[in-house]
């Protein structure tokens, strides 16, 4: 098993005006950000810097656009000069400097702008693949899936911002055991419409998540990314064809987990009360806990496998270590391999 830090690492990175309150927040956003888009061809010399205000804009087309960071790095690549550099001219100097080293001639450049600002200036082999259709496909295949338990500083695992989308969505009930171990599943998406990054999806199993957004204990650890080249499309099917089997092999397995679950809650965990601590006994519970938790069980009228499980797991809660609360829980658990 493995601990998962892309979510946390996202969590740390991204500004409050890029986290997103719940999916439909982030899909609202997406979709008017497309309609809202657009593209255009532009030979190389179409491209006209601008400083004669008090900030550096960009002609395209004859119509000033303003730029983003991340655009404004692109046409520096572009000219060939360096970001940092044209950072420490003034406005009119600037715009003189990538005048005379912005290519002129060649194929034409896509330039993707939203209200009169350049988001990404990209050459032809350029293919773009929208966050919208991503948010769709979720939509249509990972019905069940939601962001985790929000996380330090409010982060929620919905993250957009000009430059890239990062999502981070797991399924609350969907708990299975895998090897004896119960584990739920879920996924990172990222995407970039303007070519900060790769589109990817990883999807995993796992047994916790913090309030840092690391995952512990992940399991079953499977990544696939494209580039924003030619053919980049067949990324969505093939991110599709992922998630519908992480979905199938959830149902699989949870019909397994909830027939182990029935078991549990008709078989008896011993004969009697004797019986029963030392089977505790072999799993490695104290006497004073086994006992506590027969108690309960008795006190309810069972004692059946599941009956002392949920005990022990209430008994685990009102433990102040959390280094004892997962020990109880882990035993308690490995309870429900007498049912199955």
């Amino acid at each position: 098993m493995t601990t998962l830090t892309d979510a946390s690492s996202e969590l740390f990175a991204r500004s409050p005006d890029e986290t997103f309150e719940s999916m439909q927040a982030l899909y609202d956003a997406c979709q008017e950000s497309k309609s809202e888009s657009q593209v255009q061809w532009v030979p190389p010399d179409g491209l006209v810097p601008d400083g004669h205000d008090t900030r550096l804009r960009l002609g395209v087309g004859g119509v000033q656009h303003e730029l983003t960071d991340w655009s404004f790095g692109q046409v520096c690549r572009l000219a060939g000069v360096s970001k940092d550099t044209i950072n420490r001219l003034s406005p009119r100097t600037a715009s003189h400097a990538l005048a005379e080293t912005l290519p002129r001639g060649g194929k034409p450049l896509q330039v993707l702008s939203r209200d009169r600002t350049v988001r990404a200036v990209h050459p032809a082999s350029y293919t773009r693949l929208h966050d919208i259709d991503l948010l769709s496909m979720i939509r249509e295949f990972a019905t069940d899936f939601e962001p985790p338990q929000k996380g330090i500083g409010g982060a929620t695992g919905l993250y957009r911002g000009e430059q890239d989308m990062f999502i981070f969505l797991i399924d609350p009930t969907g708990w299975v055991e895998i090897d004896g171990e119960a584990f739920a599943p879920g996924f990172f998406l990222w995407n970039s419409e303007v070519g900060k990054r790769s589109v990817g999806i990883k999807t995993f199993w796992f047994q916790a998540v913090c309030q840092n957004h690391i995952v512990w204990d992940a399991t079953k650890v499977v990544e696939y990314s494209r580039k924003h080249t030619a053919g980049v499309e067949e990324a969505l099917p093939e991110m599709r064809r992922r998630l519908h089997a992480l979905v199938e092999k959830r149902d699989a397995r949870r019909d397994g987990f909830v027939e182990v679950i029935r078991k549990a809650m008709r078989e008896r965990l011993g004969e009697d009360h004797e019986d029963a601590l030392k089977v505790l006994a072999k799993h490695g519970v104290t006497r004073k806990l086994a006992k506590d938790a027969l108690g309960i069980a008795e006190a309810e009228g069972r004692l059946t496998i599941f009956a002392v499980v949920d005990a022990l797991t209430r008994l685990a809660g009102r433990m102040k270590n959390v280094g004892d609360r997962t020990d109880v829980d882990e035993k308690a658990s490995s309870l429900l391999a007498l049912a199955s």
